[in-house]
C-alpha cells in the first residue's frame, strides 16, 4: 500500500497567515479608533464640567453683588460719563480685585475664583419691575451688577440690573 499525499498548489501556501494578519490589522485599527473616540468624549465632558463650574461661580458672585446693593453695604457713586456707565470691558479677562481706573469700578472678590462690581447707573420713577418694598411713585435707583468667574480656561461674565429704593 502506498500512501499518496496530496500537495497544495504553491499559490495557496501561507494564505491563511496573510488573511489572519489582515483581520488582526483591521481589529487593531478598530480598537485604536474606539480608544480615540472615548478619549475625545472624556475631554468634552471635562470641558462641559469646567464651563458649568465657571457659570455657577459667576452666578454666586452676581447674587453676592445684588445682596450688597440690597443691604447697602457697598453703594457706588452715580456714574457720570459713557466710560463709567458702560459695562466694564475688563470683565471678559477676569479682573483682579480692586479699583480699575479705566472703567471706574471696584472689583470685589467673591470666593476663590470670582469677582463682582457694582455701578450706579441712575434713577428712574418708571422701572420695568418695581421692587415690592418701594412705594408706587418713589424714585428707584438702578445698579448694574457685573460678575466674572474663571475656572480652568473658562471665563464666565454675567450681568444684572438691580433696582433699589
Amino acid at each position: 500500500m502506498s500512501t499518496h499525499r496530496r500537495s497544495l498548489p504553491s499559490s495557496q501556501k501561507g494564505m491563511v497567515l496573510v488573511v489572519s494578519l489582515i483581520f488582526l490589522l483591521l481589529l487593531t485599527l478598530l480598537g485604536v479608533s474606539a480608544m480615540q473616540n472615548a478619549t475625545m468624549q472624556e475631554k468634552m465632558a471635562n470641558s462641559v464640567m469646567v464651563r458649568n463650574q465657571s457659570f455657577q461661580f459667576a452666578e454666586a458672585a452676581l447674587r453676592l453683588g445684588e445682596t450688597a446693593v440690597q443691604q447697602k453695604n457697598l453703594v457706588p457713586a452715580k456714574c457720570n460719563s459713557n466710560a463709567t456707565c458702560a459695562p466694564p470691558p475688563e470683565s471678559v479677562n477676569y479682573p483682579n480685585p480692586g479699583s480699575n481706573s479705566a472703567s471706574g469700578v471696584t472689583w470685589v472678590r467673591a470666593g476663590e475664583s470670582a469677582v463682582y462690581a457694582l455701578q450706579n447707573i441712575g434713577t428712574t420713577t418708571t422701572p420695568i419691575n418695581r421692587p415690592p418694598t418701594c412705594s408706587a411713585n418713589s424714585t428707584v435707583t438702578l445698579y448694574r451688577v457685573t460678575a466674572s468667574a474663571q475656572q480652568g480656561k473658562s471665563i464666565t461674565v454675567l450681568e444684572s440690573i438691580y433696582a433699589n429704593c
